[in-house]
């Protein structure tokens, strides 16, 4: 991510009107549908049309993440060679990183089907044992969301691993049977941002765990000229760096952000996307070149106004802007903390000195301000 490094004296901190502030941090509410926020990583519906066509096939298409290519590379073609399916695999790692694609790859270089479901999606274990069933041999199971599978759906999920077979258990009392149903061997490939969530006997089932990171600048220049070329919009390097460093590390970000900065591009600009044209539509988006949007700025100049920089509780600021803390802590909180704008304290939050010097306030005289350490440094 691209950060700004200069040095900043007391004479280059801008003057911001803490009333000015005020207002529109007494807006924040009223502007926090984080669902539809534009940098958010987790899936929108409206993501479908462009990021289906967009996905990679092979593992020599998909950019990124060289660990895991080249260690699923290894996997894939020693099963092959054995002509056995692939071990269970779990994916995980933050929202938007391409946990889902990574599924339809091992099934495309496995040459097998693949059958897509989620952890809510599946309510009883009679759900489960009817989509184990169908499945054909050698098959691919992607489970999104695995952490959040019931426990009895989960207990039904262990035999079927292990032992490629499930029992069912019908009626009730004197009258209850017990079927042993074969499964045709599968892979299961579970994905989940909350790997701490999943029960340790469902965790040790799996064979090959793989943890995604976030992507740098220039891998995500690489995809966005990617999307474009395929989407047919016109790009520079320049322009694909620009959407890159705003894009929080995450290609979901950097896809959806491409789609939006066309539309300036076509109606300010010549049709090209340059760094100028992408740096002018995303300021007009409130999106600045951190990858923060305003709803970001305002959590970090709320908590410097009211409860000067920290430390504070999460519940405090939950009841302070009028969200759900869990919201907070999954949503707002993680990148602030990645980019190190935000620390956790055993007394709470603390906005760091690098917050304040990115918002323009100088930072307070107290020691005790923490210094977080940047992820991207």
């Amino acid at each position: 991510m691209k950060k700004n490094n200069k040095n900043h004296s007391d004479s280059e901190i801008k003057s911001v009107s803490f009333d000015d502030m005020e207002m529109e941090y007494l807006d924040m509410h009223d502007d926090s549908d984080f669902e539809n926020r534009i940098v958010a990583p987790e899936y929108n519906p409206e993501d479908a049309d462009t990021e289906n066509p967009l996905r990679p096939q092979t593992l020599d298409s998909y950019i990124g993440q060289d660990t895991v290519k080249q260690n699923l590379s290894v996997y894939i073609s020693a099963a092959l060679a054995r002509h056995e399916s692939l071990d269970h695999c779990l994916l995980y790692g933050p929202p938007g990183l391409g946990k889902t694609t990574l599924a339809g790859i091992i099934a495309h270089e496995m040459g097998v089907g693949l059958r897509i479901t989620s952890g809510p999606a599946i309510e009883r274990p009679g759900d489960l044992a009817a989509l184990l069933s169908s499945l054909n041999p050698g098959d691919v199971l992607f489970i999104d969301e695995i952490h959040r599978l019931s426990r009895t759906v989960e207990e039904i999920l262990y035999p079927a691993m292990e032992d490629f077979a499930i029992d069912i258990i019908t009626g009730k009392g004197q009258g209850a049977m017990s079927y042993h149903l074969p499964l045709p061997k599968f892979t299961l490939v579970g994905a989940t941002t909350r790997a701490g969530q999943l029960s340790a006997p469902l965790r040790d089932r799996f064979g090959v765990v793989l943890r995604l990171e976030l992507y740098t600048t220039e891998q995500l220049a690489d995809i966005v000229e990617r999307s474009a070329g395929i989407l047919g919009i016109a790009i520079d390097r320049e322009g694909a760096l620009e959407l890159a460093s705003r894009s929080r590390g995450t290609p979901r970000i950097a896809n959806r952000l491409l789609r939006r900065v066309r539309d300036f591009a076509q109606v300010v600009g010549n049709g090209v996307i340059t760094c100028d044209i992408a740096r002018m539509a995303l300021d007009r988006q409130e999106i600045d070149e951190l990858g923060l949007d305003k709803i970001d700025r305002l959590l970090l100049s709320g908590i410097i106004k009211f409860y000067n920089g920290g430390p504070v509780g999460l519940e405090t600021i939950a009841a302070a802007i009028g969200e759900e803390a869990v919201t907070i802590e999954d949503v707002y909180e993680p990148y602030l903390m990645q980019i190190g704008f935000l620390a956790r304290t055993p007394r709470g939050r603390c906005v760091t000195n690098a917050a304040y010097l990115h918002l323009g306030l100088k930072p307070p005289a107290q020691a005790d301000v923490p210094e977080q350490q940047s992820l991207f440094d």
